[in-house]
């Protein structure tokens, strides 16, 4: 009898029942209203967003790790589990939920109001508004400090102008949370879409994330009422910690990805035959099946442990860095090798292995490159800043 490829070492047993029953009902979900859909997503370049919106949220996946104000309050191992089985279909459809819950829900959540958090959360957490995290510009992605985008004081108004890209949703929100340099510092705004000024376009010709919106923003003398301000957001601290919060979901969605990827080739392998016999029966496809497995296994240890200790409020940055660097690298390197065992079928949709390495691609590089992280982790143990 052979193993499961996601549980070779007995990882279950470090989850709750209540662990077991989500990821139980969110696979379910993802193998009957996602995958028969996701490769003519990909292929299309189109998604149907605000519909998986509405789906995702009745499920309560949405901001599902804060509490209160609609949302359900659930662990981060709880979260990071939703975020391997989403990915586990498509890496773009985890950012749809890692964008709305961990960076824009979560800015308005831990930097806004009172007056924010109950005028926005409720109704993001139930899918109905969608919005996106505007940070990164055109020549600013790793140096977030030094944006262009500036926010200006006119009465007790405020003004923004700049451009935003890489973003998320871009043309599907309703809200954006929007980063602008202030006279003080960084500063937060939550800015309505309608908003005269502000303008979003979808970026096209991508190779990677294809089933999910990404848009360029354009703010051009966008007017803002005072309360649109993220009160408590000042400094880069303020962005920053919600990109803690989405590199955390990439840590365990990475393992989905790259879980599907060696489910996939196992069963194809097993079926294939060359010179006569299974393509599994061959010492070459075995070899690179264990160190697959093995390398899966570490990264999902390794997830495990990281949300063991945010739930206990101990995690640390440098450890989702290294959660992050570790387990995209792996999934990565696990999707390439899959694809060399399923040869040509390897290099179509019929099949998701190399959608999952196109995809995750984008997911090594967004939310802190590779050599952020490395730099991160780097400055952790030295003591010394490599960053400048």
């Amino acid at each position: 009898m052979s193993a499961r490829v996601d549980d070779l070492l007995d990882l279950e047993s470090l989850l709750t029942p209540e662990d077991v029953e989500l990821r139980r009902t969110v696979r379910r979900f993802g193998e009957q209203r996602l995958r028969p859909h996701i490769a003519d997503w990909f292929e299309s370049g189109q998604v149907p967003v605000r519909e998986l919106a509405t789906d995702f949220g009745k499920l309560g996946l949405l901001g599902m790790h804060l509490q209160g104000y609609g949302c359900g309050g659930s662990t981060a191992t709880a979260y990071g589990l939703v975020c391997q089985e989403l990915e586990a279909v498509d890496s773009g459809l985890r950012s749809l939920v890692s964008v709305q819950g961990s960076l824009a829900m979560f800015a308005i959540y831990r930097h806004g109001s009172e007056e924010q958090r109950q005028r926005w959360l409720p109704p993001m957490a139930a899918g109905e508004v969608i919005g996106c995290f505007g940070l990164t510009e055109p020549d600013f992605g790793s140096n977030p400090a030094g944006m262009r985008t500036t926010a200006r004081r006119d009465g007790t108004d405020w003004i923004l102008n700049g451009s935003k890209m890489w973003i998320t949703n871009g043309s599907v929100a309703d809200i954006a949370i929007v980063w602008a340099r202030g006279e003080d510092g960084i500063l937060g705004f939550v800015v309505p879409t309608d908003t005269p000024g502000f303008t979003a376009r979808d970026m096209t010709q991508k190779l990677s994330l294809r089933a999910s919106v990404t848009s360029e923003l354009h703010l051009d003398e966008v007017r803002l009422p005072a309360d649109a301000q993220l009160p408590a957001a000042r400094g880069l601290s303020g962005p920053l910690a919600c990109l803690s919060e989405a590199r955390f979901g990439i840590v365990f969605g990475s393992v989905g990805a790259a879980r599907d990827c060696l489910e996939t080739t196992l069963d194809y392998v097993g079926t294939r035959e060359v010179f006569d016999k299974p393509l599994a029966g061959y010492q070459i496809t075995q070899t690179k099946i264990a160190d697959m497995a093995v390398e899966l296994s570490k990264a999902q240890l390794l997830a495990l442990h990281l949300g063991r200790l945010k739930d206990n409020d101990a995690i640390r940055p440098e450890q989702v860095s290294v959660g992050k660097l570790n387990n995209v690298r792996e999934a990565l390197r696990i999707a390439r090798e899959c694809r060399t065992l399923l040869g040509a079928n390897g290099v179509t949709l019929e099949y998701p292995v190399l959608r999952h390495a196109n995809n995750l691609e984008s997911v090594l590089t967004y939310e802190g490159t590779s050599e952020v992280h490395q730099l991160v982790i780097g400055q952790a143990l030295t003591g010394q800043s490599a960053f400048r």
